[in-house]
């Protein structure tokens, strides 16, 4: 698989309409993302050999995203501090070029601004999944 361009990860959430659209808050400049899936130890007194045994699909899945970057403008920057503070739970959407999209309800966890003197404004938020998340790769 050739490289991809990092400014293509997107980072959107849903516009509350049906159907459903999304709209990009931000300009994302890095992203991360990591899912997770604990295990469950069904290990018993007869596992074979004394190996560890796990249970299908009996853990908990996790998923959680992290971005940098600038606001298009001030709605933009308006509308996720509404969204930390009312402590709302909406669907969001990660574009994963080359690869799919990861979509369902999301939690801030954090967010924060900083800036210099001689340069912009900028945020990092980190998202935590609230719920399931729904995988549509590319075709």
């Amino acid at each position: 698989m050739a490289g991809q361009r990092g400014r293509d990860l997107l980072l959107k959430v849903s516009n509350g309409s049906e159907p459903e659209g999304f709209i990009t808050l931000a300009g994302i400049r890095t992203t991360t993302f990591e899912l997770n899936a604990e295990s469950v130890d069904a290990t018993a007194a007869d596992s074979p050999e004394g190996w560890r045994e796990l249970m299908s699909n009996a853990g908990i899945k996790t998923a959680r995203i992290r971005g940098n970057g600038v606001f298009k403008d001030a709605e933009s920057d308006r509308r996720m501090r509404a969204l930390f503070f009312d402590g709302a739970l909406v669907i969001w959407q990660l574009v994963i070029p080359g690869l799919g999209t990861l979509t369902g309800p999301l939690h801030i966890r954090s967010l924060q601004w900083s800036g210099t003197y001689d340069a912009e404004a900028s945020f990092a938020i980190d998202l935590e999944s609230a719920g399931a998340l729904a995988f549509a790769a590319i075709a």
